[in-house]
């Protein structure tokens, strides 16, 4: 593991903000209600790179600022805690033996723009409440917990996701050559922030390390609250596909080319926007189908559009599903291209692989929902992609979901209830307290 890195911010700022801000109970009070208002707490300047909305990059001053105050949190919970060298913030609560292998608990930190206060943070703070509850009753267990909050899962700086758990678990070869929309590399900006790009991959644990990883977090659906669960028990993690698409007819006069002679690019995009989504209907519930992009040139009210790109995302619990409506679409596409004279290219961007949750923590996890709340386990597919989702490559996962108002997220109408968190916790703790030792996973 990398040596340990300090973080600088102003000092100054953050004791303003703090000053400003509603004060966060004190230890003893662990609960879900605190987790909430922690998350409420880390919603604003500095923990926010933008004074209107929520907004937390990686490696900006504001991931740095919320880096600092989770790190206090983590360390009145009972933590020891360390930088990691992709810029992960990691406490440490010791098993009964020191230096055993860790239940990894984690989500992120960063952010989207514009963005809600739960979605990634309160997995991270749930964890904290976790231990502190722990810690209070000096329970420890066989295994050590460390609570991981991730710097980069949202690829919201530079134009790549789940970054920092991909350095984590193991499977970046090498740190990506990218640039944010100010220029700056991403070398540059772990140079600014003290860390090395050159032991950027030093963040990989070991296999041996590591007994299982765990993740709670928003559902990002409405599924939860339209059946009446404050909980829910995810299952598998969506196949995802993410491609460009590229139409390029021609050009020319709104008023002199007749209907009958045009090659219009625009025409043959919205066709096939249509088709994608009857696709995406006619298919399993797990099937989704979005466009959520669009350019137009030369973009002028009285020019036929000669050239149209647009993104496809294309997502389902399995890849079978996920790769059968993509040859599908891709097929539509081709036909509605030929047919209106317009070239198209069809590029893929994006390629993750279903992760399925490891049945045996999936069980025990189900277990403690329905010793908490009286319920059965209500399964779920993530259609969301998560930390979770790269970190199979190093060990079981699992995840926990928490009903959102109106299954809204990345807004800042995003919402959660107290008691649903403080639920939440309550399954964490359970589910905790009935793992198994590493030889029985």
């Amino acid at each position: 593991m990398a040596q340990e890195v300090t973080f600088f911010i102003d000092l100054l700022t953050l004791e303003a903000c703090m000053q400003i801000l509603p004060n966060v109970p004190c230890v003893a009070d662990a609960s879900g209600k605190r987790a909430v208002q922690r998350c409420d707490f880390l919603g604003h300047i500095p923990f926010s790179d933008t004074s209107e909305g929520l907004f937390r990059s990686y490696l900006s001053p504001a991931y740095m600022a919320s880096v600092k105050q989770v790190r206090t949190w983590m360390e009145e919970a009972g933590m020891h805690c360390r930088i990691d060298a992709a810029g992960n913030l990691i406490g440490r609560y010791e098993a009964l033996t020191p230096n055993a292998p860790a239940l990894l608990i984690g989500s992120h930190l960063d952010s989207v723009k514009n963005a809600g206060k739960y979605d990634g943070t309160l997995g991270v703070i749930l964890g904290i409440e976790t231990i502190a509850r722990f810690h209070a009753q000096q329970k420890r267990f066989p295994f050590a917990i460390e609570i991981i909050g991730f710097g980069d899962e949202e690829g919201s700086r530079f134009p790549v996701s789940m970054l920092t758990s991909r350095a984590v678990a193991g499977s970046l070869d090498t740190l990506p050559n990218v640039q944010d929309t100010q220029g700056t590399s991403i070398q540059q900006a772990l140079q600014e922030r003290g860390l090395d790009p050159a032991c950027y991959l030093e963040a990989a644990y070991k296999p041996s390390q590591i007994l299982a990883y765990f993740e709670a977090h928003i559902e990002q659906g409405p599924v939860l609250e339209s059946t009446g669960h404050a909980v829910g028990l995810v299952t598998s993690i969506a196949a995802q596909y993410r491609f460009k698409v590229t139409m390029k007819g021609m050009a020319g006069h709104a008023g002199t080319l007749p209907m009958h002679l045009r090659q219009d690019a625009l025409a043959a995009a919205a066709e096939a926007i249509c088709c994608i989504e009857k696709i995406a209907q006619s298919g399993p519930n797990d099937l989704v189908a979005t466009v959520g992009q669009m350019s137009v040139k030369p973009g002028a009210p009285n020019i036929v559009p000669g050239w149209v790109e647009f993104s496809i995302d294309v997502r389902a619990g399995t890849e079978d599903v996920r790769n059968t409506a993509a040859e599908t679409l891709t097929h539509a596409l081709q036909e509605i291209s030929q047919k209106r004279g317009v070239e198209m290219q069809l590029t893929l961007q994006h390629d993750l692989s279903a992760t399925q949750c490891n049945p045996q923590l999936s069980n025990i996890l189900a277990a403690s929902i329905h010793t908490v709340t009286g319920q059965t386990a209500y399964p779920l597919v993530s259609g969301a992609g998560h930390d979770a989702m790269i970190m199979a490559a190093l060990a079981p996962v699992c995840m926990l979901f928490i009903r959102c108002e109106k299954g809204i997220s990345h807004n800042p109408a995003e919402a959660v209830q107290d008691q649903d968190v403080e639920t939440a916790l309550r399954v964490m703790c359970d589910f905790i307290q009935n793992i198994p030792s590493e030889k029985a996973i």
